[in-house]
């Protein structure tokens, strides 16, 4: 696989990426294992979880006609919760997850969201530096399966994230 810049572009989720973004999902479980707060019936049927309910999407980056990477919103009281970041093996570092996480963050400034959030474990070295560079703050930490969840949240309308769009 080719390093440094590639061309890509996002767009919204459709049916026939449900097969490519189970792999995308089932490649970035931790451990082997789904984490105890994770069902993961979300990618079992995107369609239904994000793109049919109102104030939900799911986007999908994609190059060369291959899906390689993806992002969830999901609306939760006024704060559009991120899931499922996930960006394919060999095309990380690459702009398509910071990409892609700004593009939710767009939907939820549309969607007039008071905040964003997004939870990751302590161990994620490359989504901590992502979050990282895109000014959001961390909340709270909790501890599942004797691993460390961080849940990061970023304030859409304060001046700070403006930076972070």
């Amino acid at each position: 696989m080719p390093e440094g810049p590639i061309q890509f572009h996002l767009r919204s989720f459709r049916p026939e990426d449900q097969q490519i973004c189970q792999h995308l999902y089932s490649e970035g479980i931790t451990v082997g294992k789904l984490a105890d707060n994770d069902s993961g019936l979300d990618i079992d049927d995107i369609n239904s979880a994000y793109m049919k309910p109102e104030g939900n999407h799911f986007w999908v980056a994609e190059t060369e006609g291959k899906v390689v990477g993806m992002i969830g919103v999901m609306l939760s009281d006024g704060t559009g919760e991120i899931r499922r970041l996930r960006v394919a093996d060999g095309y990380r570092r690459r702009g398509i997850g910071t990409a892609l996480l700004k593009q939710a963050v767009e939907f939820c400034r549309e969607n007039n969201y008071l905040k964003v959030a997004i939870d990751t474990y302590v161990d994620r070295n490359p989504a901590l530096q992502l979050l990282e560079e895109n000014h959001y703050k961390l909340g709270t930490t909790r501890s599942y399966g004797g691993k460390e969840l961080l849940v990061f949240y970023l304030d859409i309308y304060s001046s700070e994230s403006k930076d972070g769009e």
